[in-house]
């Protein structure tokens, strides 16, 4: 699995504590908001520039995870 914690941060002062990708105010559900309505990859880098495919890869990683340790609890 990829990394994540490389490059998602939550930091309270920032979108209210939100996940996001860091060094923007991009959060995960932002991202996963943009692929769920059928946004590729490209797209959304096209759209924010700031953000790289692996930042996209990155929220994927971090959904997952979360996914995961909510199943195990």
């Amino acid at each position: 699995m990829i990394r994540y914690t490389d490059r998602i941060i939550i930091n309270p002062n920032i979108r209210f504590g939100r996940p996001c990708v860091k060094g923007t105010r991009i959060s995960v559900y932002d991202i996963l908001s943009w692929l769920a309505s059928g946004m590729s990859n490209d797209q959304i880098v096209k759209d924010y520039p700031e953000l790289k495919l692996e930042d996209i890869k990155a929220c994927l990683a971090f959904a997952a995870d979360k996914e995961h340790k909510l199943r195990v609890a």
